[in-house]
């Protein structure tokens, strides 16, 4: 690992910087050895999030009483270490992350205390439902609706693309519940699994991120008031709000997993012998080393920026945006200029960096695409 780019222990008290070493040990010992055998057999990682729960990482991103009240900044970092290790586990952690922030942030005390205590357990899992096959970039196009009925609200309507949706014990749901307010008469409500008329369907066939499953969700069922987040209509600013807490995770997830890329390249260009030199001896590989290596340290400085303004209760849309753009770039770059240094070795399935491209490849569309994020960069410079 390069230690001046990771080198951040000046960000976090004592406390947090034991924390992200022990994370990064377990990791290094549980998580990163089950990431090729995930990829390959696609298989949902449930006894990597096992591993997250008892070191109490599922609830890293809660404030007491729920969760260990660790900063903005050690979270960014312990979502680095854990998406260095394996993409597909950091997606279904920060699935649940979008999940407890909901509630964190939306939910009254009596909601909190039914399921966040749980969630940070870990033996409650998360999911976030928001996107829709007609209402993915712009939420005012949400069809999901939620009808009042005696005792609750008629939830109706379907869910796409919803990571961790098939296995959560809960999930966080947005429908409309006033057509005629627009963002406004979005509510969101807490779904509990089993309850009837709530079925998932098979998890998507996806390019990479194979081992953290999205699903379609179907909803055709009661809901009962005391499962509704906040006041009715306030479902969109939640959802905003956690976006915001969510796009600086998917910006950490992109410095963890180009960091792995660049790792590997430094490596392997020490390494690989051509015409009796190390490839690393060559200037142009060099360069190009150093050319990933700022465009990466980039990133992870305005990812920092945006986890200060978070920590300081400022807002923070802006930074989170410039955030995520930037690393989910940056991450496709460095990734596949790691590919390219490994010649048609990266190319193989025998080595990461082909697994490394493909987990990537998502992060410039979920959670708002790279074209999202710049029209929410223009709309604050023009605002």
């Amino acid at each position: 690992m390069t230690d001046f780019l990771t080198a951040q222990d000046h960000l976090l008290t004592e406390e947090e910087g034991a924390f992200v070493q022990m994370l990064r040990r377990l990791c290094a010992d549980k998580i990163a050895p089950l990431a090729a055998e995930t990829d390959e057999t696609s298989t949902f990682v449930h006894r990597q999030l096992g591993a997250l729960a008892s070191f109490g990482m599922l609830g890293a991103n809660l404030h007491a009483p729920y969760g260990p009240d660790i900063s903005a900044q050690a979270l960014l970092q312990a979502v680095e270490v854990v998406a260095a290790a394996c993409a597909s586990t950091a997606s279904a952690l920060t699935a649940h992350f979008l999940a407890t922030d909901s509630l964190a942030l939306g939910g009254d005390a009596a909601l909190q205390a039914r399921f966040l205590p749980t969630a940070a357990a870990g033996t409650a899992l998360g999911a976030f439902a928001l996107t829709e096959r007609n209402a993915g970039s712009d939420p005012a196009d949400m069809r999901t609706r939620a009808t009042r009925v005696p005792g609750g609200y008629h939830l109706k309507g379907a869910k796409c693309f919803i990571s961790n949706g098939g296995v959560a014990d809960f999930v966080v749901v947005f429908a409309v519940t006033d057509p005629d307010k627009g963002s406004r008469g979005i509510s969101a409500f807490v779904v509990e699994k089993g309850i009837p008329g709530f079925v998932a369907g098979r998890a998507e066939r996806t390019m990479g991120l194979k081992g953290g499953h999205v699903w379609e969700l179907e909803f055709d069922c009661l809901i009962p008031t005391q499962n509704m987040l906040g006041e009715e209509g306030t479902g969109f600013k939640t959802a905003m709000k956690v976006l915001d807490n969510g796009r600086v995770e998917v910006a950490a997830m992109c410095i963890g997993i180009a960091q792995s890329a660049l790792d590997l390249a430094t490596a392997w260009c020490k390494s690989r012998i051509i015409g009796g030199e190390p490839l690393a001896s060559r200037q142009g590989i060099r360069w190009q080393l150093a050319d990933m290596a700022m465009d990466l340290q980039s990133a992870r400085l305005l990812a920092r920026e945006a986890s200060r303004l978070r920590q300081l209760g400022q807002r923070f849309s802006a930074a989170a945006a410039m955030a995520k753009l930037a690393a989910s770039e940056m991450c496709h770059r460095v990734t596949d200029g790691a590919l390219q240094l490994h010649g048609g070795y990266g190319f193989t399935r025998d080595f990461p960096l082909e697994r490394l491209a493909r987990d990537c490849r998502i992060m410039r569309i979920y959670e708002g695409s790279s074209e999202v994020q710049r029209s929410i960069i223009a709309a604050h410079l023009l605002a």
